[in-house]
């Protein structure tokens, strides 16, 4: 009887074991939770008041309060746009398994249907937390556009369009890449957004660019910063809050994160520093303007390899994309003339894109726990890179292109020759930023 009642306890042990794990799975990890809650509001401060300061301090006194109204709205109008419809199209389940479910979500979680406060997802983080993480990706990547049409936009098209754009382009290259289409299933490495934020975001803006047409006296006349205290100032935030947008993307408190904190600290400094360098020794002098955005440079080189590479990665990395973006700003944009109002191409398409690729020649298995890139002897990394950020860029373009002939049709997109030489502070929000002497 001894022997019967010991062999039974011996089989069970694996059973209570396994019931032990699979309870602990379903357990809420209080410190993923926080930290999550931490890195979304740091992602909340990019886009306002980050980029709101960042391009606001670019643009002349005139357009100050337009570029951060744009950044306000888009914070607001996405948001809905994304509870509503966005994150099922991206994260949600019932197309899984057919091709259709390469292409878009399902419908499942229209309005976070079926999701309440005891939902768990990746990390035994809250689904709801993780909905609203996402979802300040959502909002940031078309106010990177903002950049490039920036002082001659109408108010409503670039509404109407940023609300098009989310839903038809921001939604099915997300759900490409991270919420199981068919760029994830080739093994694409996009930590954080470099294909699905930043080379998106870059692409539309050089499309936008160009079919809008260049501001008044583009070329001719000196079209300068009107508070460079500013750029600076949302430079400090962008930077702060970018620790969340990418140590936050791994959706736990552990060692990725502390490598994703770091490489983006070290990739942001190298860009910096080696744009600041090329400034001076080029055009003899350093400027503010420069080191600040050699910084947002290296900070959107690094966003796709900072779950992937290591220290030595991270040094490359910004140092290239420093010096590749320098090169794109400088000398790229004035000789093919394009009005890229504050550099949304130069800096975030072309920064994406070279940081999407050199995920696949950085990216070590000691920070993966599998995927390496052709450093490391994995060159198949490399060409699933080149591949899938190439797709990324020709959908981008053609859905713009597509979007702005159809927004221009119904509302038009570009202001008046009036409006435009009043300032669209004035024309079309009916408000000055200073008011001298009062």
């Amino acid at each position: 009887m001894k022997k019967l009642i010991a062999l039974v306890s011996f089989l069970a042990v694996p059973a209570m074991i396994f019931a032990q794990e699979a309870t602990e799975v379903q357990k809420l990890d209080s410190g993923n939770t926080a930290w999550i809650l931490a890195a979304t509001m740091l992602v909340m401060l990019m886009t306002i008041p980050g980029l709101a300061f960042f391009y606001g301090g670019m643009v002349r006194r005139k357009n100050v309060l337009s570029v951060m109204m744009q950044c306000v709205v888009l914070t607001a109008v996405i948001t809905i746009e994304w509870i509503v419809y966005g994150y099922t199209a991206v994260f949600g389940e019932s197309l899984q398994g057919g091709w259709l479910g390469e292409i878009v979500g399902g419908f499942d979680k229209l309005f976070l249907y079926g999701i309440d406060k005891d939902t768990l997802t990746s990390g035994n983080i809250p689904e709801v937390l993780f909905a609203l993480f996402q979802c300040k990706f959502a909002v940031i990547t078309p106010a990177l556009i903002v950049g490039a049409f920036a002082e001659r936009i109408k108010f409503s098209g670039f509404l109407l369009f940023s609300l098009l754009w989310s839903i038809l382009v921001y939604n099915p290259l997300a759900h490409w890449v991270w919420g199981g289409g068919w760029m994830m299933r080739m093994g694409a490495l996009d930590f954080a957004g470099g294909t699905v934020v930043h080379i998106n975001a870059g692409v539309s803006a050089l499309v936008m660019a160009l079919l809008l047409g260049k501001r008044q006296g583009y070329g001719s006349s000196m079209i300068l910063p009107h508070n460079v205290p500013f750029v600076v100032l949302g430079t400090a935030l962008l930077w702060l809050g970018w620790f969340g947008f990418n140590a936050g993307s791994g959706l736990g408190a552990d060692g990725l994160a502390a490598n994703a904190f770091l490489v983006t600290h070290l990739a942001t400094s190298v860009a910096a520093t080696t744009w600041m360098l090329l400034e001076w020794f080029i055009n003899k002098k350093p400027t503010v303007i420069g080191i600040c955005t050699g910084a947002v440079a290296g900070l959107v080189a690094i966003t796709p390899a900072a779950g992937s590479c290591d220290a030595l990665g991270a040094l490359f990395i910004g140092l290239i994309s420093g010096i590749i973006c320098y090169t794109s700003v400088a000398y790229m944009k004035p000789r093919l003339k394009y009005d890229d109002s504050l550099d949304a191409f130069g800096v975030h398409g072309v920064g994406g894109f070279v940081g999407a690729i050199l995920t696949g020649v950085f990216a070590t298995k000691i920070i993966t726990g599998e995927a390496e890139g052709a450093l490391y002897g994995d060159w198949h990394q490399l060409w699933v890179q080149v591949a899938v950020n190439l797709a990324a860029v020709v959908f981008s373009a053609v859905m713009t292109f597509i979007l702005f002939k159809v927004v221009d049709k119904l509302v038009g997109l570009r202001v008046t020759a009036g409006e435009e030489s009043n300032g669209l502070d004035i024309s079309q929000h009916g408000e000055i930023a200073y008011h001298d002497g009062e």
